[in-house]
């Protein structure tokens, strides 16, 4: 019987290493992944590496049909580090978890293979250290989703994904709505505005994935890429189909920058 178990582990290879049932162990951390829906067990895979709310650990949204379910369904490998004390430290730069989540990246790039595309993402106290990932590593990031956090606009930030996309409720209280001066409804993206070289905005339209929630969309044609947010009246919360919409959309963007950008 011991044989046996032996000879199945060598055959699947990477997949039984852990997963959504086995957290992957790394240092004295850890973190969790999921394979895609339909994965052919060889195809090189684009990943969303996201980070969980405060309070939380990686096997929450790697569960949840919103976040984890897209992804499957997006055929993206998705990651998910567990933060110490169930938290970030996104505060500052220089701090502890931007080179653990790169260490991620590395140990991922060495179980399964992968195809270049990366996407950053992360809801509330984790949307904030998505940003603060995306600001100072030296991976190229291809897109980064926020839900509900925002960094000020002079924040410090040397990253530059091909794309910015922003969620945020206006009734939400516990990290509260950023209205700008003049009541500006935009505010939350201004250091993407500022830092990716954008021009004033090119497209506004409201769109649902649910009948009882109404996104409005604002969009920028950026020298890096792209930027929207997307506004709603609902509190603090990942809306119902936003990462599925987004992920489809970042599924046709160009794996590489257009000349000039």
């Amino acid at each position: 019987m011991r044989c046996l178990i032996l000879l199945m582990l060598l055959v699947a290879g990477p997949a039984l290493a852990c997963g959504p049932d086995r957290d992957c162990p790394l240092g004295d951390r850890s973190y969790n992944l999921r394979l895609p829906d339909g994965w052919d067990g060889a195809s090189p895979l684009p990943v969303l590496l996201h980070f969980h709310g405060w309070g939380r650990q990686g096997e929450v949204p790697l569960g949840s049909p919103r976040t984890g379910g897209a992804a499957r369904r997006a055929r993206f490998l998705m990651v998910t580090p567990d933060g110490l004390n169930r938290s970030w430290d996104f505060r500052r730069t220089g701090g502890r978890d931007t080179p653990f989540a790169e260490a991620v990246l590395r140990d991922v790039a060495r179980r399964y293979p992968v195809n270049g595309r990366l996407v950053v993402s992360g809801y509330s106290w984790g949307a904030l250290m998505a940003a603060r990932f995306a600001c100072e590593t030296s991976v190229e990031v291809s897109a980064l989703l926020l839900v509900a956090g925002a960094f000020p606009p002079d924040t410090p930030c040397d990253g530059r994904p091909m794309r910015v996309s922003h969620v945020h409720g206006t009734t939400d209280t516990v990290l509260d709505f950023p209205y700008g001066p003049g009541g500006d409804p935009t505010h939350a993206v201004a250091l993407w505005k500022r830092h990716m070289g954008c021009g004033p905005r090119t497209r506004r339209f409201d769109w649902q994935a649910v009948s009882w929630l109404t996104h409005t969309r604002h969009e920028w044609d950026c020298a890096a890429g792209r930027l929207t947010m997307d506004v709603h009246g609902a509190s603090h919360l990942i809306p119902r189909g936003w990462f599925a919409r987004h992920l489809a959309e970042i599924a046709d963007m160009p794996t590489t920058r257009a000349a000039g950008r």
